[in-house]
């Protein structure tokens, strides 16, 4: 079975992360997927509204480590950054279902959402700084919009997580719900949606989002500093101590 699936019905398409035995860690075959599912959606007339889901239990522990290390996103043509200009530029409604932890991509991929809900279970954190890396998704800009500066960095400079009633109260939520319930929850509130008029939707969020060309330059500004920091010896140590299962050692770094 898919570590992706996707399934259509009364115009929402739900994007379900499926990879529960390895707590839905992200692999590059996984960001392609998810890349081509958003264009696919914006490019049907008949999908109105797309959902990201997770498990009751776990959202995503975000990428799959070994795989990244494997396919590091080098260039701006990897699933990764075609997965992240996607959801960046979707012009109709982007809703997310999230319980248990976000983490990385988990929590970040939530800033190009217009709807989130999460179970009153769910942990977002963004520990870019603790692997010896930079922000991605355009969340060094994003965060700080949203967040207010401080707040923005105390979750992005200590990379510690934040919980469900926190998460509402600087605005990345909407409503917290029981963990067994955020999924139907999203779901009901995406027919909602669906049911609406598509070209009032679509002015609507375009009128909120206003020019999107400062998110994608900041996409490519964090891009290309991550790029560089990935091959850099506090990543190294932070990559290799995850692997041998230690706390890594940054004061020769």
């Amino acid at each position: 079975m898919s570590d992706i699936l996707t399934h259509t019905d009364a115009g929402v398409m739900t994007i379900t992360f499926n990879r529960l035995d390895k707590k839905n860690s992200i692999t590059a075959a996984m960001y392609a997927a998810m890349a081509d599912a958003v264009a696919q959606a914006g490019a049907d007339p008949s999908v109105r509204v797309v959902v990201f889901q997770g498990h009751e239990s776990i959202f995503s522990a975000g990428n799959d480590i070994g795989d990244f290390l494997n396919q590091p996103p080098t260039t701006q043509e990897s699933p990764v950054f075609r997965f992240l200009r996607g959801i960046a530029t979707f012009e109709k409604p982007l809703l997310a279902a999230v319980a248990g932890p976000a983490v990385g991509i988990g929590t970040t991929l939530l800033f190009h959402c217009d709807l989130v809900y999460a179970g009153d279970n769910a942990a977002f954190s963004m520990p870019f700084v603790n692997l010896g890396l930079c922000p991605e998704a355009a969340s060094s800009l994003l965060a700080p919009r949203m967040f207010g500066y401080h707040r923005a960095a105390e979750a992005l400079l200590m990379g510690e997580p934040f919980f469900a009633e926190a998460a509402q109260e600087v605005g990345l939520v909407n409503r917290v719900v029981p963990p067994t319930e955020v999924n139907g929850y999203a779901q009901a509130q995406a027919r909602k949606l669906a049911a609406k008029p598509l070209s009032s939707l679509i002015a609507t969020k375009r009128l909120m989002k206003g020019d999107t060309q400062a998110v994608l330059k900041k996409m490519d500004e964090e891009g290309q500093d991550f790029g560089r920091m990935l091959r850099e010896p506090a990543a190294k140590e932070a990559f290799g101590a995850f692997m041998e299962k230690r706390k890594p050692d940054f004061s020769k770094v």
